[in-house]
């Protein structure tokens, strides 16, 4: 947890950014029968049948104190569309003397999954462009694209039922450049101090409570 805050207590670095990275599943509804049409004073409504219609993945990430914002809605989350996405931010960054990046422990997050798709040379290149920083058992809610994919569920996803890839695709790169061109941050409070006093423990030795 402390290496993750200390990290997001640095200041702003075009030469090492910090990009936190997670994913969201996204469940493909059909409907059944076209939903009613609005009439004034009434709400649009839909009927309570639909058609599943599998799922698909949305890779969200960000780096919150530039408000850059890397979106990608893929069939899943495998270790090849994982390769394939790293590949993008590590495009994004070319001048970059390492970037930080942020995200949870799943098997799909090693340095196998660049290896595999791209080749043991290539592979480890791209890997090496990255400084990991995992966030704990228990502690996703430190990682800040956690805030990045509640945005994305509410102002692109809502609630509204999708049948297919082709839409969200369109609509997640079109909610990128949005936020791209709006550089919208994050402004992210809980430092390594909060988290003392919250936790009750001075440095890496933990206190008992009194209470």
């Amino acid at each position: 947890m402390e290496d993750v805050l200390a990290l997001y207590e640095k200041p702003f670095s075009e030469k090492e950014p910090v990009v936190c990275v997670d994913e969201k599943p996204v469940v493909l509804h059909a409907d059944v029968r076209a939903p009613r049409p609005m009439r004034p004073g009434q709400i649009a409504r839909r009927d309570c049948e639909y058609r599943r219609c599998g799922t698909a993945n949305t890779f969200c990430g960000v780096e919150p104190k530039a408000g850059r914002h890397f979106t990608k809605v893929t069939p899943n989350r495998s270790s090849p569309e994982f390769a394939d996405y790293l590949v993008e931010i590590v495009a994004g960054y070319p001048e970059a003397d390492t970037i930080h990046l942020v995200m949870d422990n799943l098997s799909s997050h090693r340095r196998k999954a660049l290896v595999e798709r791209y080749g043991e040379s290539i592979g480890g290149l791209l890997w090496d462009r990255f400084t990991v920083h995992y966030t704990p058992k228990h502690g996703s809610w430190l990682n800040q694209a956690e805030i990045e994919i509640s945005l994305f569920s509410r102002q692109c996803l809502g609630q509204r039922r999708i049948p297919s890839l082709a839409n969200p695709r369109q609509q997640a790169r079109a909610w990128s450049r949005k936020m791209n061109r709006g550089r919208i941050t994050i402004d992210w409070k809980f430092t390594r101090r909060k988290a003392r006093q919250k936790f009750c423990y001075k440095g890496n030795n933990f206190m008992r409570s009194e209470t």
